[in-house]
């Protein structure tokens, strides 16, 4: 099956880390899905937000990608939200430097993730909110990419500069690579602005525009802090309950893709 799913936006604050963290964890909890988490953004937030010390792990994905140690050996388990992880740290922000004079750099998360990933159902990979040598690894390992976007002024235009991003990927590092999803984040219905812009998508995108949408919420906001996802903390919470729509969603969608 193929199960790879980058979640990008080169724009930074529309919810990538977390709709990986919430989605993951549902996929985990009420799908009953083994799901693996690749954190490939030096900030980290990834790893923190599933409950990790990032300057406390053994190995992290920097180890992983300058060939150190083999990807097994740097999973952890987030106890909170029931899935596996790649974690990161600071020690990434120098790994382009390194891989520049590389051979086939590109590839180097692809050749690592092919080595576990029949042991599970679902990979999600979290990407820094930028075009780099990271985030192209990223795309040249995924097989569908799911696209966090707000609501917003130039939201559009954006999306559009990232697909044609994504189309340039394809032709030269992955053919295979395959837009699954839109997703809209912090979401609020009443707001005519945002109402536009979702119909908008709607027109131009059609089915590939999620029908969860993902409500500004509380939850969703103060989950981190205590090491867990919003669906982890408290899965009846109203963004809790908006990821678990997503999850059921993100299943259906790759079983149709089986058939």
């Amino acid at each position: 099956m193929k199960k790879i799913i980058v979640v990008v936006n080169q724009k930074g604050g529309v919810g990538k880390t977390t709709t990986v963290l919430n989605l993951a964890t549902s996929l985990a909890m009420h799908q009953r899905k083994k799901v693996l988490v690749v954190d490939i953004d030096p900030q980290g937030n990834a790893t923190t937000g599933a409950g990790i010390d990032k300057n406390d792990v053994e190995f992290s994905i920097y180890d992983v990608l300058l060939g150190n140690v083999k990807i097994r050996d740097a999973i952890v388990y987030s106890k909170s939200c029931k899935f596996d992880l790649i974690p990161s740290n600071r020690n990434l922000a120098v790994a382009e430097i390194e891989l520049v004079n590389e051979d086939d750099r590109e590839y180097k998360l692809k050749n690592a993730i092919k080595e576990i990933e029949h042991k599970y159902d679902i990979i999600l990979i979290d990407c820094p909110p930028s075009l780099s040598l990271l985030t192209i690894n990223a795309l040249t390992s995924a097989n569908y990419l799911l696209v966090p976007i707000q609501c917003e002024y130039y939201a559009l235009e954006g999306l559009t500069d990232l697909l044609n991003t994504v189309k340039l990927m394809k032709t030269k590092l992955n053919t295979e690579l395959k837009l699954f999803g839109i997703l809209r984040t912090m979401y609020d219905k009443r707001n005519n602005l945002a109402q536009q812009v979702s119909e908008q998508l709607v027109e131009y995108f059609d089915d590939k525009v999620f029908y969860a949408s993902i409500p500004r919420s509380v939850r969703l906001a103060e989950a981190p802090s205590f090491g867990m996802s919003a669906v982890a903390l408290d899965d009846e919470a109203i963004g809790s309950e908006a990821y678990c729509r997503l999850a059921r969603e993100v299943v259906k969608r790759l079983r149709e893709i089986e058939q």
